[in-house]
């Protein structure tokens, strides 16, 4: 049997109605909603989600690099004492590096750059603010910094990505519209929207799945070559620049440009380079001591391997002086008699 034809609607008795065919309507298409609220309730307790996930990703963090730290050598609940520096220095450098960088946003009521739990965080900043307390702490407590950061790379990742979560509840990092079926829908009436648009790029979604594809990155590339001296760290950072690149590329919020470019995207292409560059160059093997170095060096392990021979040769030096002091005991004896 040859095919029908169409030919309409079939007919049908006076007074009964026809169920309509989900054929003869077209198919909307599954849009990606964002939630309405960015506040969770916790039974009576309002919980913001931005900071909701940003206190999760850090408790992952924490525990996976507990877990390798220990794997390197270190002492269980480094990470955590860390941390406990760490954070609060990486948020500040992040809050500090989002107002600096968008400061149009708080030009005319400068008090809001204090409300963090409306968003704005930036990841530069986040890394050097948290960089610069964790090797004050590092330096006072004899741990290996780069030992220490090649520890914490997945972790720091993978908090980057649970973080983005509470972007989404934010309704913000959307991109460019779109008509993929999981363009991002977003209220009218948020200030970053764009007439006639239905949906957007969810760029924090795609942030996400690279975050989560960088960490399962550097922990194959940290296992199958033993990676130290900062290297899978250095991974890290090449890595997330590579996805931040093409994804700043697709962002609609205001930032700042040059070159008719949004700056992060310099930013993810000059911090990219040199982490690459880090890589390839940085020569020598996994460090083997991670805690108790000498506070006046920085934890190179060649350092300590030196030191460690110096004071073997020394110990052999004076093992030898007790002997010729033992030898002239018994001359000595030898002459009373």
């Amino acid at each position: 049997m040859g095919p029908v034809a169409d030919s309409g609607p079939l007919p049908t008795r006076p007074g009964r109605l026809r169920a309509i065919s989900p054929y003869d309507q077209p198919v909307p298409l599954a849009y990606f909603p964002s939630p309405p609220t960015g506040v969770l309730h916790l039974g009576p307790i309002p919980l913001r989600a931005y900071a909701f996930f940003i206190i999760i990703g850090v408790l992952v963090a924490v525990w996976l690099g507990d877990k390798r730290w220990v794997a390197r050598g270190g002492t269980h609940g480094t990470i955590a004492d860390v941390a406990v520096v760490a954070v609060p220095s990486g948020i500040v450098g992040a809050r500090i590096y989002h107002v600096i960088t968008d400061i149009e946003l708080y030009r005319n009521d400068p008090v809001r750059a204090l409300f963090i739990w409306e968003g704005g965080l930036g990841i530069w900043g986040a890394v050097a603010g948290g960089a610069l307390g964790a090797w004050l702490y590092c330096r006072s407590r004899g741990i290996a910094f780069a030992a220490l950061g090649d520890a914490i790379a997945p972790g720091i990742v993978l908090a980057q990505a649970i973080g983005r979560i509470g972007n989404y509840f934010n309704q913000e990092l959307f991109g460019k519209p779109t008509t993929l079926p999981w363009g991002l829908t977003i209220s009218p009436d948020n200030p970053n929207a764009i007439a006639g648009a239905e949906a957007y790029h969810p760029t924090f979604l795609y942030e996400l799945l690279w975050d989560v594809g960088v960490a399962g990155l550097v922990l194959w590339a940290d296992r199958r070559f033993r990676l130290g001296r900062g290297r899978a760290f250095a991974l890290y950072v090449a890595a997330y620049c590579a996805g931040r690149l093409w994804i700043e590329l697709l962002r609609v919020d205001p930032a700042n440009t040059f070159l008719g470019l949004r700056l992060n995207v310099f930013t993810s292409v000059i911090v990219g380079l040199l982490a690459l560059a880090y890589v390839v160059l940085r020569r020598g093997p996994r460090e083997t001591q991670v805690e108790g170095l000498n506070r006046d060096h920085d934890g190179d392990q060649d350092d300590v391997g030196l030191s460690h021979r110096d004071g073997g040769s020394a110990h052999r030096d004076g093992g030898s002086a007790h002997r010729d002091g033992g030898s002239a005991h018994r001359d000595g004896g030898s002459g009373a008699d």
